[in-house]
């Protein structure tokens, strides 16, 4: 009988210490309390919460701006030309937030539409009216820096440099504010797709990337592949692009080099940029380059082959968008020496 009444005993013990664990892994999933977690923009194990709203902030590029603040921490970084010769990046953060990104600048239609497919809050300062009212029919969860200008909250404009290039983010206060207007400030993210550790690439030796956005010598992207560090490295007029505060190099996993429609639209040289139809694209990782295409798939811009998804590299992304017309081989140069 003692025997039959201990064998009870050690099994309600045992289905009792069950229920509680399937009651703390329900917990923990609650919680987005995921070990194998990753960030969906680099793929990269996180370390913090995975289901932080994306920012984007428009970032400038004039020689005066540079170098900027906040870059080597974005996971994408989108480059393409606002008016002129002079590009302009979309800055997107979710598994990093520095402290501070910029200098910020004015919004445009095609980084806004690219900052709402990947359903992050766009960041800018100052707009058009007719931008202004775009954003508006768009439903765009946007911040407009001109309406917090120097308020030493959300921006805060430094001496060091003169406007317009000197308009600086305070991002402790995005969230917040974002909320305050009504925006989501967690959002559930699908990954990109990301190639398995040491995975081979195929592809042509690329060690060396030359983009002529403009045959100026500031306006000259250099991209060198470092091995050691297996990234590559960004120059801009042949200074490479650093942290201001800090010198730290960009660091970059993936350099999608992608040809789109422009098309200028106004007297003041405003653009028109086709993200949606696709077309021809370079991808370069490892040092090795691959010709694919790229798609607007679900709003994000994904490198394809045959219909099917090219994975990046886990680590952060530089998408350079250019001019269908002259196109890749004409303004992209590979060099292998």
């Amino acid at each position: 009988m003692r025997k039959v009444l201990f064998l009870v005993v050690i099994i309600a013990i045992v289905f009792i210490a069950g229920c509680k664990d399937e009651e703390d892994v329900g917990k923990d999933n609650e919680k987005g309390d995921d070990k194998n977690a990753a960030y969906a923009l680099t793929g990269l194990s996180a370390d913090g919460a995975t289901d932080n709203r994306m920012v984007a902030v428009m970032v400038n590029n004039h020689p005066k701006a540079r170098p900027q603040t906040g870059l080597s921490q974005a996971d994408i970084v989108f480059e393409m030309l606002a008016e002129g010769n002079i590009t302009r990046f979309l800055a997107l953060y979710q598994s990093e937030l520095p402290d501070v990104i910029g200098p910020v600048r004015s919004a445009r239609e095609y980084y806004f539409d690219l900052a709402q497919g990947y359903n992050a809050i766009y960041v800018h300062h100052g707009a058009a009216d007719f931008i202004n009212q775009k954003m508006k029919d768009k439903g765009i969860d946007h911040l407009n820096g001109s309406l917090y200008d120097n308020d030493g909250n959300l921006f805060k404009r430094e001496v060091f440099r003169k406007a317009p290039h000197n308009s600086y983010l305070q991002t402790d206060a995005i969230y917040e504010i974002a909320e305050e207007k009504g925006y989501d400030v967690t959002a559930t993210y699908e990954s990109l797709p990301f190639l398995e550790t040491d995975a081979e690439i195929a592809g042509s030796p690329a060690p060396k990337v030359t983009v002529s956005y403009a045959n100026n010598p500031n306006e000259m992207i250099q991209y060198i592949f470092k091995e050691d560090s297996g990234t590559y490295k960004r120059y801009n007029g042949e200074q490479q692009t650093v942290e201001m505060d800090t010198e730290e190099p960009i660091e970059i996993s993936n350099v999608f080099i992608i040809e789109a429609s422009h098309q200028v639209i106004d007297q003041e040289g405003r653009r028109a940029i086709d993200l949606e139809s696709g077309g021809e694209a370079y991808l370069l990782q490892n040092g090795v380059m691959q010709e694919i295409q790229w798609e607007n798939r679900a709003g994000r811009i994904i490198p394809v082959k045959n219909n099917k998804e090219v994975p990046f590299v886990p680590g952060k992304t530089w998408v350079n968008v250019i001019p269908q017309q002259p196109g890749l081989q004409d303004i992209v140069t590979i060099s292998i020496d």
